[in-house]
């Protein structure tokens, strides 16, 4: 089995583009090698953002690397290379099957083909990306999912929104959950964390957010229950992550309700700080208003923070009975569930023991292990 993964989305340049997809890529090819047989070949075609030596050393030696001359990082180029050179090399190479892991695959090929998809959200917030990026990746998902072999989704609730809004047959769709890294556990009382609070001058007890400043995210309805806590339950509040767009209303929110001095803005942080944010928190609150899985809330639970995200979409999925669920477009709603934790030490007890079994539930090497075994069912069938 030669198996080429389109990976020029994979990237170890530090920003939010590091993040999500960049991030399900790089544990693909963790954990991939080690579910096929010492006989197949996985071709990684990646692009100069992945251009790490170390960060490449430190994945398996199995992996085969192509790297492209085109400026991929740049979207329009991006998108000629996959659709117009990724085709060609598949044939030179031989492969059996190709993987876009992002939404898209080589329509031209004659390979078999599996395309990931992670989230419809351009189809649900329209009015959150430029024109010809929406009608680009409209056009690409619905052509990808129609062309391929096999669309995997990153969770039940994705799938179903990919057979619904993109008439896909069910009967090809695959849903293989997201992992956790082994690098997300609790780090209590240790020498590291503390060396981290000191770095960050963090308090004993804060609230978390960790994702990148978008609209649907939620921070303005997080910003607006946070302002609603009574002022001797408050604690402060650490937003984490790098700008992504359509975010200057949050920081206008901040100002306009008073709280500036209470809510933190920290910036991007990089992939191996991100268990020291979570574990050094005192709750970890997430109410997007939309995910096509909901990784951080994965991390947090791994991580033993009790969790507070939305009801919506895949996020029930993802936190179980763990947590407290909110609806995302009730500030009182969040508010009160934050207050919950706040004042019960018990229940935030409680819920981090229940979102640590939980978080075993998802790992990385389970991920790998069904992507490998689509990929198998996918060339059995000739």
């Amino acid at each position: 089995m030669q198996i080429g993964l389109l990976a020029q989305l994979l990237s170890f340049r530090e920003g939010y583009r590091q993040a999500g997809v960049s991030r399900y890529i790089e544990h693909l090819l963790r954990y991939l090698p080690a579910e096929l047989e010492s006989e197949d070949r996985l071709t990684v075609l990646a692009g100069a953002a992945a251009r790490n030596s170390l960060r490449v050393a430190s994945l398996p030696s199995a992996l085969e690397w192509n790297w492209t001359r085109w400026p991929t990082s740049k979207v329009p180029v991006r998108i000629l290379w996959e659709q117009l050179a990724a085709p060609a090399l598949a044939a030179r190479s031989g492969f059996d099957l190709i993987h876009g892991p992002v939404n898209a695959v080589p329509l031209a090929s004659r390979r078999p083909s599996v395309v990931t998809i992670h989230d419809l959200a351009f189809l649900e917030y329209p009015e959150q990306y430029p024109a010809m990026q929406r009608r680009y990746l409209t056009a690409i998902t619905r052509a990808s999912t129609r062309r391929a072999s096999r669309v995997i989704a990153v969770s039940n609730y994705t799938g179903q929104d990919v057979a619904q809004r993109l008439g896909v047959d069910p009967a090809k769709i695959v849903a293989v959950p997201n992992g956790v890294s082994e690098e997300f556990f609790p780090r209590s009382d240790t020498p590291e964390l503390a060396a981290f609070r000191a770095r960050y001058q963090l308090p004993e007890q804060f609230l978390l957010f960790v994702g990148t400043l978008q609209p649907r995210k939620n921070l303005i309805g997080l910003i607006r229950a946070y302002a609603r806590l009574p002022a001797n339950e408050r604690i402060p509040l650490y937003v984490v992550g790098g700008e992504g767009w359509m975010y200057s209303g949050i920081f206008d929110e901040v100002r306009r309700l008073g709280v500036a001095d209470e809510v933190h803005f920290p910036g991007y942080a990089a992939s191996e700080t991100l268990p020291l944010w979570y574990s050094a928190a005192t709750a970890f609150i997430y109410p997007s208003f939309y995910e096509g899985f909901g990784l951080p809330v994965l991390e947090a639970m791994a991580c033993g923070a009790p969790v507070v995200t939305s009801n919506r979409t895949s996020l029930p999925e993802v936190l179980g009975d763990a947590g407290l669920l909110v609806d995302p477009d009730d500030p009182d709603d969040i508010a009160n569930a934050v207050r919950i934790l706040l004042t019960d030490t018990s229940r935030r007890v409680s819920m981090a023991s229940a979102g640590l079994n939980q978080a075993r539930q998802f790992t990385w090497r389970r991920t790998a292990r069904e992507t490998a075994a689509v990929y198998r069912d996918v060339l059995n069938e000739g």
